[in-house]
């Protein structure tokens, strides 16, 4: 009786539930409508339609839910990379195509494997599939060594109107599809370069093997050949009894000009071997050495050979890269310029770019001779620089000194008409990327920023006034962002130097590729590194560079899309932090690391600190390149979304 009673009570539970659940699935269907509904993909191309179910009629274009989503940057960082990278690859023809997929597998061979479908439609595509498997950058011919894109460019150089101006020794870059495919051999018989301070007053000749400096300057105690080695004896055109005592001379005219202290950051303009600016790193300044590609050639790959600072560059027809009072004293010693052709335009450079209360030295014949021409030419520039301003403070010898103006008084008071007038306030003077000279003065700030600052060593680590200029929004006080990116870099090398061990590298002439503040170049002093930085601001970041120069430091305005105008293998480092993700939705990721290749010496190492997102296609490029590579975790340890990919650059021959 009560088995029976328990099986009747089990059959109506059973057939309530049945009924229940009909009437909800009855109840969904009608009462969905007009509701969001599960979408189930059945097909992974979002612009074609698919259905919510296999029972249910209706169709819906989801395209616009997948465009609208956008994971998080920390999941997007920690999903998992494609199996396929894409990057440039070198054809047989020497061309770089940026079409083509590449496995994970780095193998160094030319075929390309094809593998056609079998037909027994489990593909669903019905065709065929092609792998391509990418090869090694080949090197470059040898008539290629000391190639620089930009200045090289004969085909644009041979199309210009006029080069009366010396519009040939301005940048003019390949165009699109057309640059460095190759990597730039070294010349034969290349060495490891003499290391500093010895490189100073020699380096091998295999290394910048041309005499046309010697047979030219030789007798100016410029450079000389012994055997196997160039000497640099520290003289000049126009102080042939050495730097050293040129540097006292200038010292004694104007006891204001306190090398080491109120002075830190020269420019050298036409530098020949750099020679001013070699002796006075022993003083404790920083001197940008400058000078065009020309007929005396290679003095500035002869500079940099010696580990120091410089930079192919000439006045012609645009700004020069540097920002508004980047340098504390601007040097001329017979340095072949015009300074007052078209109104002073050229002058009026050398102004923008001197620091308010700044010193213009001049070296030259019209200074010290008195034949007719030359006198003229004295007159003139008396004349020039009383409309700029500048007070002349004194002539001995062959050496005349200036200095400009710490305000604006002297501009508002000239008489009107007077040329060259003051600049539209609306033009920037930090704004140099393929911006054309201006015959104007620029404005200093009517706040003093730029003019007062710190002397050194003080000035490295004090916040200067122009940070509150810069153009970027910030949510804490730019003094606190600039100390911490100074704590940070002066960290994160201490961590290099324990665990890398730094100390031991060879490490004199060092570019950090995005340089922000400079807190990595101020890191590698506070720690006494003996290397000079150069700090290189992208055009696509914020323009801090007069931050840079205000510290004592200095810098240049790059498009890393773009060619550097330096000689190859002239750095022995470089540093690239957030710099290739940050530029890869610009320019060619091959590009920029071929542009590194050329201008890192055999021997030299890159150190690439950036996403986890993009190591895969760094290290792919980089072996391809014939580099050495490791990567390794930052000190946050190995689940942070940042790695460091530490590269060696080899030897290669032909």
């Amino acid at each position: 009786m009560s088995l029976d009673l328990l099986r009747s009570s089990l059959a109506l539970k059973i057939i309530g539930s049945l009924f229940i659940a009909v009437t909800f699935f009855y109840l969904g269907m009608h009462w969905s409508d007009g509701y969001q509904q599960l979408v189930f993909f059945s097909d992974p191309n979002p612009n074609r339609l698919v259905s919510t179910s296999p029972n249910f009629d209706k169709q819906f274009n989801v395209s616009a839910l997948i465009n609208d989503f956008q994971p998080p940057p920390e999941v997007a960082l920690e999903s998992p990379q494609p199996e396929v990278k894409k990057f440039g690859i070198v054809s047989e023809n020497g061309t770089m195509s940026e079409d083509f997929e590449v496995g994970n597998e780095w193998v160094n061979e030319t075929e390309v494997a094809s593998t056609e479908d079998d037909g027994g439609g489990g593909g669903g595509g019905g065709g065929s599939s092609t792998r391509f498997v990418i090869k090694r950058f080949g090197l470059c011919p040898r008539n290629m060594s000391e190639y620089i894109p930009c200045l090289d460019n004969e085909e644009a150089i041979k199309k210009l109107p006029s080069t009366e101006k010396g519009e040939r020794f301005q940048r003019y870059c390949p165009e699109k599809g057309r640059g460095l495919n190759c990597l730039v051999p070294a010349p034969k018989g290349y060495r490891t370069p003499i290391p500093w301070p010895q490189s100073r007053d020699e380096v091998w000749f295999n290394n910048v093997p041309h005499n046309r400096l010697v047979e030219d300057k030789g007798g100016q105690n410029w450079i000389s050949r012994d055997k196997d080695k160039f000497k640099f004896p520290g003289g000049g055109t126009q102080f042939i009894h050495g730097a050293n005592e040129y540097l006292d001379h200038i010292a004694k005219m104007i006891p204001e000009i306190t090398f080491g202290r109120h002075i830190r950051v020269v420019l050298d303009v036409g530098c020949g071997v750099a020679s001013f600016g070699a002796y006075l790193l022993s003083r404790n300044v920083l001197t940008m050495s400058v000078a065009p590609k020309d007929v005396h050639e290679n003095q500035i790959q002869f500079a940099l050979e010696r580990g120091v600072p410089a930079m192919a560059s000439v006045f012609a027809t645009r700004r020069l890269l540097y920002p508004s009072q980047a340098f504390d004293l601007i040097h001329c010693s017979r340095c072949r310029i015009n300074w007052t052709r078209d109104d002073g335009i050229l002058l009026a450079e050398v102004d923008r770019m001197l620091r308010g209360g700044g010193y213009f030295v001049w070296a030259a014949q019209p200074v010290y001779k008195h034949e007719e021409a030359l006198e003229e030419q004295w007159e003139e520039m008396l004349d020039l620089t009383t409309r700029l301003c500048w007070n002349f403070l004194k002539k001995d010898g062959y050496i005349a000194v200036w200095q400009k103006p710490s305000n604006n008084s002297c501009y508002l008071n000239r008489e009107e008409g007077t040329k060259p007038p003051l600049c539209d306030p609306r033009d920037d003077p930090d704004n140099v990327w393929y911006v054309n000279l201006k015959a104007c003065i620029s404005r200093l700030p009517e706040n003093g920023y730029g003019t007062n600052v710190t002397e050194w060593p003080a000035r490295l680590q004090t916040p200067p006034d122009r940070l509150q200029s810069i153009k970027f929004d910030a949510f804490t006080s730019r003094a606190e962002l600039f100390k911490a990116e100074s704590k940070y870099w002066n960290e994160i090398i201490g961590q290099y130097v324990d665990t890398l061990r730094w100390k031991e590298m060879r490490m004199r002439n060092v570019m950090d590729m995005r340089a922000g503040f400079g807190g990595f170049a101020a890191a590698l002093i506070s720690r006494k590194f003996d290397c000079w930085v150069m700090n290189v601001v992208p055009v696509s970041s914020t323009n801090t560079l007069p931050v840079i120069y205000d510290r004592g430091l200095m810098g240049v305005m790059h498009d890393w899309c773009e060619a550097f105008d330096t000689y190859p293998r002239t750095y022995d480092f470089l540093h690239a932090a957030n710099l290739l993700s940050a530029e890869r939705k610009r320019c060619n990721m091959s590009s920029i690391m071929l542009e590194m290749d050329r201008i890192l010496r055999p021997g030299g190492q890159v150190y690439i600190r950036d996403s986890i997102a993009i190591m895969d296609e760094i290290q792919d490029i980089a072996k391809a390149m014939g580099w050495q590579v490791t990567l390794r975790d930052t000190s946050e340890g190995p689940h942070a979304s940042y790695r460091v990919l530490v590269c060696d650059k080899h030897l290669l021959h032909a």
